[in-house]
């Protein structure tokens, strides 16, 4: 044994675990549509089946949320997923020549 191994001792035969990081997940995002009076219902239910894979009574029941309470969640993702999807929806809807505004919101 070297003589440093005598000062400090010899550790080579004890088990050290490293210390394990914890993650975090990542904040979630809501997006949600908006209301307006001049983006037509089925409109609303054709983009929450496309944008955002809904089956049509889920996407009529957001669509009713979101012409009786305001405004409806269409789904809750991470933020760069949540961005995209907002961008597609604001840049689809006015291709289409409608108003209907998608924003998102920290859950």
């Amino acid at each position: 044994m070297a003589e440093s191994d005598h000062q400090y001792g010899d550790h080579r035969d004890l088990a050290v675990e490293e210390d394990r990081p914890q993650l975090k997940h990542p904040p979630m995002y809501k997006v949600v549509l908006l209301n307006d009076d001049y983006t037509p219902m089925e409109f609303v239910v054709h983009i929450l089946e496309f944008f955002f894979n809904k089956d049509r009574p889920t996407a009529t029941r957001i669509m009713l949320a979101v012409h009786t309470e305001g405004k409806g969640v269409a789904g809750v993702y991470s933020r760069d997923v949540a961005e995209t999807k907002v961008q597609q929806v604001n840049s689809y809807s006015r291709k289409h020549q409608h108003p209907l505004m998608c924003a998102m919101e920290a859950e």
